[in-house]
Parts: structure tokens; C-alpha cells; sequence
């Protein structure tokens, strides 16, 4: 059809004016109709206006199609006789007029998507596909190096600065002093790269142990004695200790007696051999600092007590908190039981109580407190008993349950207690009224207090029943 549109328009040419997609009004129309005219080999012929409008829509359909053909060309559309679009092949919802459809458009197979659903852009393979981390090295690639074969690949941990340091070891010390669990803190530090503040880690342990207890003391020196050797170098500890020294003007600011407290340090590690015996000789003449030499002269005098008396330094600090033997803290507790009898100092009592560092056996002391009274003789005693129970109490050095499993013990051995004090009882009772006045105990515990079996007459045979509250 579009064959027989170009020959007649090539045997009666058409001006551009008379194929323009626009519709001519009525007068233009009947103006042209008139004067339409056209020359065929030299002669002027007149043609009729029906022909030249169907040529015009035959062009114009013509031209409409060319527009539309690369849009629509791979749907099949073609131009009837009638200039009607006729449309071939399957409708634009079909699954084979989809582009991104990756199943087989030859209509043969089940339907899968191609390669497995592994093909297309973007994608690297199908889907929960592991590639192995080891791949072959290929010699042709002209990137190929021999050494590639032979090099071997390691996680490269930085070396901390000063304040990752500090931010890093701090945590681990103040646990280690909650635990005492010096392989534990080991690992942890060989984990680390430490690099040049290796030998910072005793300066740290020590700086930290000086504003904690007695305790906490001796578990850095067993700490810095495990880690010699296996974490540190003896050169390490030396430095770490030379470096204290010169920064004890500063640590005076904090701790007033960190001079002593460093010389028994020294001592102490001289005496675990982390530290060469002529560290304190080799300091003589040399030393500007007072501070400095007052923590070696301390240091100087244990070693040489050691030496001459046979001191055991190995124990400088002592066992602190639940280390130490019950009877040994029951000993401890009577001596400052009758020291603050002789004395009436509430306060120095409170001291000596925190520094045993035994939380869990004050209802020992509560105890022994009670019991001194109920074998003592007069009122002078009680007084002071509750004179100390009352601020220890409100102070919550001793707790509500500490002071309540106290009571409970003597008012279950006060059946073995009467045997040598006959008139315990009476004495108890007397003394849980006062506790109670004073606020050291609430109503409940003071009437679990055991009263002494009281007899009387109940009729005129003289039976007696015996009573007893609990």
C-alpha cells in the first residue's frame, strides 16, 4: 500500500502547503477546490479535489506510521488499506512483550528464569551462592607477582597513645581489685598493643592501689609479681619504678603518704625479685627530692629489717577483707570492742571497723558488742555499747540486716549464755528496751526478745505452770 501512495504522488505532485496535517476551513477549501490544477509533461491538467484529499490522508496516515515505527516496531504494527493500524504478535501485557523478563522468549522450556536466575545485570551468581575466599593465582595476568605467593597476611592492632592507654588499663586494674584474678588480667593485656607504655602498666597499678585499701595494695604487688615475665620484663618494671619516683611531688598532691607507701612498693618488689637488690643502693648521693628520699629510706630501713631480722615483707600490706581467718577477725573485733571501752572514742572505733574491710561479719561484731554487755557489771558499759551502736547504725556502717542477724544470734544462744551469766535474761531484756528507745532496732525485733520461764501459783495446791515467751 505504501508502494502505490509513493507512485501517484510521484505522477501528481503535491505542494507542502496542501499536505499539512492541519483542516482547511470551508471558504479555503472551495478557493482551492477551484483552482486546483496540476502539470503532467508540460501540460496543465485539472485534477479533482476529491484525489488530492485522499492523498492527503494517505500521507498523512504515511507519516504518522514512520513516527511511531521505532516506538512500536517489536509489536507488530502495520497500516491497513483503509489506513486503519493493524497491531501482530502478543498484547503489551503479555509475559513475552516484557524487556526484563529473563525467562526463555523462544517459547521453549518449563518457563525457569534463565541461568538459574544467576543471569543479568548486577547480579553475581544465584541467590545463597559462597564464593571460596582462596582463589588460584593466574601466572598470565600481567599484574602477577611472584612474592604474591609467599606473602602472608595479619590483623595489625595500632599501639595505643597515652589516653587510649589510660582509658583502656584503668577499667582493668579497678576490676582486678574486685576479683583478684591476676591471669585474668594477663590476658587482657596481652591482647593489647602497649608499644612504649608497656612499662606505664606498674606505674598505673600503683598509682591506683595508693588511693585505694590495704588490700587492694597487696593484690598489686602479687600483680605486678605475676605479670614480671610473662607480660613485663624485669627492664620494664625497673623503668616503671625509676619513672615513680620522679613523679612523687605529684602524687604527694593526692595521696600525703604516697612517699611511704612507694618505699614499701619498692620493698616489697625487691623482695619478689621483680627488682634488682641494689635498686635502692643505687640511688645514693643522687636524689634531690625529699620525697624521693623519704621513699628510700623507707624502702632501705624494711630491706635491712628483712635481712637482719628476718621480717617477712612478703606480708607488708596484710590480709584484708575475707581473706583472713574467722578467728582471727573475731580476735580483732573484741580488741576494738575494749579499746573503745578504755578510750569512748566513737570515731576512732568507726575507723578501726572500716579498715577490717569485712562488711559481711558485722553481725559479729553486733554480738560480741551484746554480749560484752550482758557480762559486764553496772550501766557504764551498756551506755557505751549503744552510744556506739547508734551512729553506726545511722551512719550505715553496720545495716539494717547486719544489725538485725546480730540480735537474732545472741537471742538464740542466750540459753548457753545464762549458764555463766545467771541473770542474762533480764539483762537482754533490758537492753533490747533501750536499742529500741534509741532507734537502733524496730518493734518486730524487740519482741522476738526470749524472756526466762516465770512460775506462779495458778491454785491453792500450789501447781505451778511454767511460761515461756518467745
Amino acid at each position: 500500500m505504501a508502494t502505490d501512495c509513493e507512485a501517484w504522488l510521484n505522477a501528481n505532485p503535491v505542494e507542502a502547503d496542501d499536505l499539512s496535517d492541519s483542516y482547511m476551513s470551508g471558504d479555503e477549501e472551495k478557493s482551492n477546490s477551484a483552482k486546483i490544477n496540476n502539470e503532467i509533461n508540460g501540460n496543465w491538467i485539472t485534477v479533482p479535489a476529491g484525489t488530492v484529499q485522499e492523498a492527503r490522508l494517505k500521507a498523512k496516515a504515511k507519516r504518522r506510521l514512520r513516527k511511531n515505527s521505532s516506538r512500536d516496531s517489536g509489536r507488530g504494527d502495520s497500516l491497513s488499506d483503509n489506513g486503519d493500524t493493524v497491531r501482530f504478535g502478543p498484547p503489551p501485557t503479555s509475559p513475552k512483550g516484557k524487556v526484563l523478563d529473563r525467562r526463555s522468549r523462544q517459547g521453549k522450556g518449563r518457563g525457569l528464569p534463565k541461568k538459574g536466575g544467576a543471569g543479568g545485570k548486577g547480579v553475581w551468581g544465584t541467590p545463597g551462592q559462597v564464593y571460596e575466599d582462596e582463589q588460584q593465582v593466574d601466572v598470565r595476568d600481567p599484574n602477577y607477582d611472584e612474592d604474591q605467593e609467599n606473602c602472608v597476611y595479619e590483623t595489625v592492632v595500632l599501639p595505643l597513645d597515652e589516653d587510649a592507654f589510660v582509658r583502656t588499663v584503668t577499667p582493668i586494674v579497678k576490676e582486678y581489685f574486685e576479683h583478684g584474678d591476676a591471669y585474668e588480667v594477663a590476658e587482657l593485656l596481652s591482647e593489647l598493643n602497649l608499644g612504649t607504655m608497656r612499662s606505664d602498666v606498674p606505674l598505673l597499678a600503683v598509682s591506683l592501689a595508693m588511693e585505694a585499701k590495704a588490700s587492694h595494695r597487696e593484690l598489686t604487688s602479687r600483680l605486678l609479681s605475676h605479670l614480671c615475665g610473662r607480660v613485663l620484663t624485669h627492664s620494664e618494671v625497673e623503668a616503671a619504678f625509676h619513672k615513680l619516683l620522679q613523679e612523687l611531688p605529684d602524687l604527694v598532691l593526692d595521696t600525703p603518704t604516697a612517699p611511704r607507701l612507694v618505699g614499701q612498693f619498692i620493698a616489697r618488689a625487691v623482695a619478689d625479685h621483680i627488682l634488682p637488690t641494689n635498686f635502692v643502693e643505687g640511688y645514693k648521693g643522687r636524689v634531690d627530692c625529699g620525697h624521693t628520699r623519704a621513699a628510700l629510706d623507707r624502702a632501705a630501713v624494711l630491706l635491712k629489717m628483712r635481712r637482719e631480722t628476718g621480717l617477712r615483707i612478703d606480708n607488708l600490706w596484710g590480709l584484708g577483707g575475707g581473706q583472713r581467718p574467722v578467728n582471727q577477725l573475731i580476735k580483732e573485733v573484741n580488741l576494738l570492742l575494749k579499746e573503745y571501752v578504755l578510750s569512748g572514742d566513737v570515731a576512732e572505733a568507726e575507723c578501726c571497723l572500716r579498715e577490717l574491710e569485712v562488711p559481711h561479719f558485722h553481725h559479729q561484731f553486733v554480738y560480741e558488742a551484746i554480749v560484752m554487755v550482758l557480762e559486764s557489771s553496772g550501766d557504764t558499759t551498756l551506755r557505751m555499747i549503744l552510744k556506739l551502736l547508734k551512729p553506726l547504725y545511722d551512719s550505715s556502717v553496720i545495716t539494717v540486716d547486719q544489725m538485725r542477724r546480730g540480735y537474732e544470734r545472741v537471742y538464740m544462744d542466750i540459753a548457753d549464755i545464762n549458764i555463766d551469766v545467771p541473770c542474762a535474761y533480764s539483762l537482754l531484756e533490758y537492753f533490747v528496751d533501750q536499742s529500741f528507745s534509741s532507734g537502733v532496732i524496730d518493734k518486730n525485733l524487740r519482741d522476738l526478745c526470749p524472756c526466762r520461764g516465770q512460775k506462779r501459783c495458778v491454785s491453792e495446791d500450789d501447781v505451778y505452770v511454767k511460761l515461756e515467751n518467745y
